[in-house]
C-alpha cells in the first residue's frame, strides 16, 4: 500500500490566465447544465469524485479543486448519454451534438490543468518524455505475440490495496487511483492499445507512464522501478511499459492506477468501473499470468 503525494501543482505565475480559465471553465459547466442528472448511471461515481492534490496556491483552494471535480463529473455524465444515445440508434446529429458537448467540457479541464501544471514544473507538463531528468529507462519493450483480447489488467498476481478515493493520512484529500499490491520488479503491461503520452520521472509519483488510449482517456502507471516505452511510441494490450518499484512517495512497492481525462492531475476518474466498461474484470484476489 502506498503512500501517495502527487505532483505539487501549482507555485507562482499566471494568476490572471488562472482567473480567466476559471470563469471559462463555470461557463463550459453552465452550458452542460442540461445533460439529465441521470446520465452517469452506467458506473461512473458522480458524487465521489475528487482528487490526491498536493500543496500549491491553486490547488489549496477548495473553490478551484471542487471546480475541477465538478467539470469530471460533468464530462462523465457527457460521456455516459453520448454512449447511451448511441446504443438507442439515436440521429447522428444527436449524438454528435453530444459528443461536441463532452469534448467541450474535457478542453476546459485540460486547459486548466495544463496552466497549473506548468506554472508548478509538474513532468507531465513540462519534461513528458523524461530526456532531461535522466529517466531509468530500460530496452524498448515489444507487443506480445499473442493477445485474447484488446484490453487488460495492468499487472498480474497483485492484490488490491489503496483503491479510489479512499480517505487517509496518506493523501492530501482522497486517493486518486487504484492501487496493485505487487512485488518490486513485477512486469505492468499497458491495459490497451495507445500512444505513450509521457515517461516522467522526479516527483511524488516516481517513475511514470501516461498512456493516451483511443477513446481519449489516459491511463497512468506510477511507481515503478524502470520505464521500457517511450514518448510517442505506441502500444498495445498487454505490451510490458516497465517494472514495478518502490520510487517516489511511498511506503513499499505497488503500482498506483489511475484513469484520467486528460494528461494532467485532476482529471481522474474511478479506475474499475472504466475497466470494466472494457470487460476487464479486476478483482481482490491474485491474478493468475
Amino acid at each position: 500500500m502506498g503512500r501517495e503525494h502527487h505532483a505539487r501543482l501549482p507555485r507562482t505565475r499566471a494568476r490572471f490566465r488562472g482567473a480567466t480559465g476559471a470563469v471559462l471553465f463555470a461557463l463550459l459547466l453552465l452550458a452542460l447544465a442540461a445533460v439529465p442528472a441521470g446520465a452517469g448511471a452506467d458506473g461512473a461515481r458522480g458524487d465521489g469524485v475528487s482528487s490526491d492534490w498536493a500543496s500549491g496556491n491553486g490547488f489549496r483552494s477548495d473553490g478551484f479543486r471542487k471546480e475541477a471535480a465538478r467539470a469530471v463529473r460533468a464530462h462523465e455524465r457527457a460521456r455516459a448519454r453520448v454512449d447511451r444515445l448511441r446504443e438507442s440508434d439515436a440521429s447522428p446529429t444527436e449524438v454528435k451534438d453530444a459528443e461536441r458537448r463532452r469534448k467541450a467540457v474535457r478542453a476546459g479541464l485540460w486547459d486548466l490543468l495544463w496552466a497549473t501544471g506548468r506554472n508548478s514544473g509538474d513532468p507531465v507538463a513540462v519534461d513528458p518524455s523524461g530526456q532531461d531528468s535522466r529517466c531509468p529507462f530500460g530496452d524498448r519493450s515489444h507487443p506480445p505475440e499473442r493477445r485474447a483480447h484488446p484490453w487488460t489488467a495492468p499487472t498480474r498476481r497483485y492484490w488490491l490495496s489503496a483503491g479510489y478515493a479512499a480517505k487517509g493520512s496518506r493523501w492530501a484529500h482522497r486517493h486518486t487511483g487504484q492501487d496493485f499490491a505487487v512485488d518490486s520488479g513485477t512486469p505492468v503491461y499497458a491495459v490497451g492499445a495507445g500512444t505513450v503520452r509521457a515517461t516522467t520521472c522526479g516527483d511524488g509519483f516516481g517513475n511514470q507512464v501516461v498512456v493516451r488510449h483511443r477513446d481519449g482517456y489516459f491511463t497512468q502507471y506510477a511507481h515503478l522501478s524502470r520505464i521500457d516505452v517511450r514518448k510517442g511510441g505506441r502500444v498495445t494490450a498487454g505490451q510490458r511499459i516497465g517494472l514495478s518499484g518502490a520510487t517516489g512517495n511511498v511506503t513499499g512497492p505497488h503500482l498506483h492506477f489511475e484513469v484520467r481525462i486528460t494528461p494532467y492531475v485532476g482529471s481522474a476518474v474511478p479506475p474499475l468501473p472504466w475497466l470494466r466498461r472494457k470487460d476487464v474484470q479486476v478483482t481482490g484476489a491474485p491474478a493468475l499470468p
